[in-house]
């Protein structure tokens, strides 16, 4: 049997595409803002009124932490493939640590602004940038040991990363055991976490079940993407496609509004050759919230080539191709499908 530590650079790169995805999402954070406007304006995702915000309280008070920070993400987030505003975000996250070492919320967006900006670099250089990312959520714990999305992506961290770049199972399951009784849903998400690292589906898929989430948005972020995760394993080479549809199900059940779910049960019927009802919900997933985190077109291209349908299957490649939210990778393999459809 292969040990699970030699999945870790696979691995690693999943993590920090899930950091990047969960930074992106301004409503999908825990309230992290002590200020009620600010933190109004973060959480809907209305960054370009944050970044006035944030920049009108700076002119007044140079030394406003929060402001400060808010004017990170909002550099950060508005626009994540942007690589000027990430720039100008880093160096704002730059000036935020160093005039407020002690507030938690300038090493926090220091963290998000750097996970995004791994997301747009080759592994190597990546690799290099772990240490500060792990240092920069570790200091966001320390100075707030409240905050769950600091210890959750800790912890992801830890049990991700191989021992030689700081991992550490022990390690996640210390913060897991520090919040075992004052946040039993944040230690349970650690446990999910910890679980799939070992590759223990029927552990990860039986914590998953017992959370209970409620509203929170980090937390429901948290079990959505754990749970693409667990049925990804499913669906993977027809695997238990069964097993996978019901993971998705449950999603679209229990977050509705969210495209992960039906984008997930559109492939399981892709795999079954159910090309209508895989279009009908493909079509449906790219209308809802978080449709930007999967590579929807790309997915609904291929399911009308395998339909026959070689027009529209071109047209939907294009409109993946030109969007800013496409990833490099996956726009390579769709060009290399449109180049066989000549």
């Amino acid at each position: 049997m292969k040990s699970p530590r030699k999945h870790r650079p696979r691995r690693f790169v999943a993590l920090i595409t899930a950091l990047a995805l969960g930074v992106s999402l301004g409503a999908a954070q825990a309230a992290i803002f002590k200020d009620a406007q600010l933190e109004s304006l973060h959480e809907s995702g209305k960054f370009a009124e944050l970044e006035q915000q944030a920049q009108a309280r700076l002119k007044a008070n140079p030394a406003d932490a929060e402001a400060s920070a808010a004017l990170v993400l909002a550099l950060t987030l508005a626009d994540p493939a942007d690589a000027q505003r990430l720039e100008a975000g880093a160096r704002q996250a730059r000036l935020c640590t160093e005039r407020h070492p002690a507030v938690a919320v300038c090493h926090l967006a220091a963290a998000q602004n750097l996970g995004l900006q791994m997301l747009n670099m080759g592994m190597a250089q990546a690799l290099r940038h772990v240490g500060s990312l792990k240092d920069f959520w570790i200091r966001t714990l320390e100075l707030e040991p409240s905050s769950v999305t600091a210890r959750v992506q800790l912890a992801k961290l830890y049990v991700t990363l191989p021992g030689m770049l700081g991992g550490s199972t022990s390690k996640a399951r210390e913060l897991e055991a520090a919040v075992r009784s004052s946040q039993p849903e944040t230690a349970r998400i650690i446990r999910v976490h910890i679980a799939a690292e070992a590759r223990k589906w029927a552990e990860m898929e039986a914590e998953l079940l017992a959370l209970k989430p409620a509203k929170d948005a980090a937390m429901l972020e948290e079990v959505r993407d754990a749970t693409m995760q667990l049925a990804l394993v499913h669906l993977k080479d027809g695997k238990d496609l069964a097993k996978a549809r019901s993971l998705y199900e449950a999603l679209q059940r229990d977050q509705p509004g969210r495209a992960a779910g039906f984008y997930g049960a559109a492939r399981v019927q892709a795999a079954l050759g159910q090309h209508d009802e895989a279009i009908r919900l493909f079509e449906r997933a790219r209308a809802l919230a978080g449709a930007d985190d999967y590579p929807i077109d790309q997915r609904l291209g291929d399911t009308l080539l395998a339909k026959g349908d070689k027009a529209q299957a071109s047209a939907v490649y294009e409109r993946f191709i030109a969007s800013r939210r496409a990833r490099p990778a996956n726009v390579e393999e769709v060009r290399k499908s449109l180049a066989k459809l000549g």
